[in-house]
């Protein structure tokens, strides 16, 4: 999900070569342990769980396995921080306001480290992480900081013998259940809002990539939070994450990742307690290209879209529709363009591509490429792995692609670009409609007119008008149909970490 004004490594191309930041070299990894009440615990079955680099397939370090006996722990701890009479709840909103500001003071001290943790746990290149990973976090945490003590009922006119008013209140214990793509950024999406509201909350990473998130657990102590306001439970989510979906002591839960999981935690969330859900899941994004654009600016902002994190993006550019007239040179230009892509070394500020995050994601791209091949889609480039021992996969681009191909329709989340002819505009409405996934969309044209009617047609959460990735900390983003539920970022997101209480009073002649 890269921020608005990067491009080369996800960051500004002004930037001097010898003035771009350099990752840390860790011989070992400080935080390992289930964090709890503002302490480092073992877990309750002594188990842990290898963490390891994509990139070269070494153990990074082991990592305590929480399951529910922890996540019960956790819950406890939460619970007690959201008493009415806990230092959390009597703390005042700009307080609280304060501690997210300088918990993002503190996420930027050590922004070097935190890139470098999140390069070796993913794979991902570490200017990347750094320049958008970590940015975005930073911005988050400082955007709902200022929300804090901005956060208000009104009063509601109804008539002269009673006075109305609401209040915004927390709704007390938030679970948060984090995907391995981007897993510090989507950590601080539903972290930041939460405790601006004045929530507590327990967090499961991803367990493929958990050593971020633990970092953090250290940083909120720094920074101040009262103990039990954050748990971060790093375990699997057949047990870990399983706990927190169904907990009856849990309000509220929010998760990102595969539609699937989604569906699964929607369930087990309505058959505990009717906990409040949020979803942000996947997607099969499609992006039109009429004739009028700008043709070059198109093909490196949809191959931006298709080719970041390795495609392990819910908002992946993996539908490209373009307009027969210049369909031809749109597939040239993206080949060439492609050319320039450098794989390698996750940790060499030059590369621009590095591995898939495990080998059951690195199949499942490979099955998916030999799909289209098999049904008859045109390979233009790449199309396989990157040697023989590796989780790395060529960038891939498919023209002459058929709506009804397996390519075509369902998300493949790794670096294939699909792109597709269209004639008519209604035409191509219809076909980009045409999926259960409603998550993100782009247009490319220099008509204002043909721009704002397509995007009023477009059932997606967002729309990109000659721009892709375009996120910004201020504006919601969530999805249609299966691609979610609810919104996070911006002021929406508030809306999702808290209840509305209406408090109505009888006037009399003694009040």
């Amino acid at each position: 999900m890269a921020q608005r004004g990067t491009t080369r490594n996800g960051v500004a191309d002004k930037i001097p070569a010898s003035d771009l930041p350099q990752p840390v070299k860790i011989q070992q990894v400080r935080y390992t342990k289930i964090f709890i009440n503002n302490e480092w615990h073992t877990s309750a079955s002594g188990r842990t769980f290898p963490t390891r680099n994509p990139a070269t397939g070494d153990t990074i370090c082991e990592v305590q396995e929480a399951d529910k006996e922890d996540v019960d722990k956790a819950v406890a701890a939460a619970k007690a921080a959201m008493q009415l009479d806990s230092a959390w709840r009597k703390m005042e909103p700009p307080r609280r306001g304060r501690l997210l500001h300088k918990l993002a003071d503190l996420v930027e001290r050590d922004r070097k480290l935190l890139a470098t943790l999140e390069t070796l746990d993913t794979g991902k290149p570490f200017l990347q992480a750094f320049f958008t990973d970590l940015e975005g976090s930073i911005k988050t945490l400082h955007y709902y900081g200022g929300w804090a003590d901005k956060i208000h009922g009104k009063s509601v006119p109804v008539d002269e013998t009673y006075l109305c008013l609401t209040r915004h209140e927390p709704i007390g214990i938030c679970g948060a259940i984090i995907p391995w793509n981007f897993p510090l950024l989507m950590l601080m999406w539903k972290l930041a809002p939460a405790l601006s509201c004045g929530n507590t909350v327990v967090i499961k990473p991803a367990e493929q990539t958990p050593l971020t998130a633990l970092h953090i657990g250290s940083l909120i102590k720094e920074a101040g939070f009262p103990p039990g306001v954050v748990n971060i439970i790093p375990g699997f989510g057949s047990t870990a994450g399983a706990a927190i979906a169904s907990h009856e002591g849990i309000d509220k839960v929010a998760f990102t990742g595969s539609t699937e999981v989604g569906q699964l935690i929607k369930e087990a969330a309505a058959k505990s307690n009717l906990k409040r859900v949020t979803l942000e899941l996947g997607g099969k994004n499609p992006c039109i290209v009429f004739a009028d654009c700008d043709l070059q600016m198109a093909v490196e902002e949809i191959q931006k879209g298709a080719f970041y994190n390795q495609g392990q993006c819910c908002t992946a550019a993996s539908r490209v529709f373009v307009q027969d007239r210049i369909y031809e040179e749109f597939v040239r230009r993206s080949i060439e363009n492609a050319k320039k892509i450098v794989i390698g070394d996750p940790l060499d500020p030059q590369t621009t591509h590095g591995p898939q995050i495990d080998q059951q994601q690195f199949e499942k791209i490979i099955g998916l490429i030999e799909s289209g091949k098999k049904e008859g889609a045109k390979l233009e480039y790449g199309g396989g792995a990157v040697g023989e021992k590796s989780l790395f996969i060529h960038p891939t681009i498919f023209s002459e692609v058929k709506d009804s191909m397996r390519i075509a329709k369902e998300e493949i989340f790794g670096p294939v670009l699909c792109i597709f002819s269209f004639k008519s505009k209604q035409e191509v409405i219809e076909r980009a409609n045409n999926s259960q996934y409603g998550l993100v969309s782009a247009v490319f044209t220099t008509s204002m007119d043909r721009a704002l009617s397509v995007s009023g047609a477009l059932e997606t959460g967002t729309v990109w008008i000659n721009c892709y990735n375009a996120m910004h900390v201020q504006t919601p983003f969530g999805g249609y149909k299966m691609s979610g539920n609810g919104r996070e970022l911006g002021e929406y997101a508030l809306a999702e970490y808290s209840e509305v209480k209406t408090v109505t009073f009888k006037m009399n002649d003694s009040m």
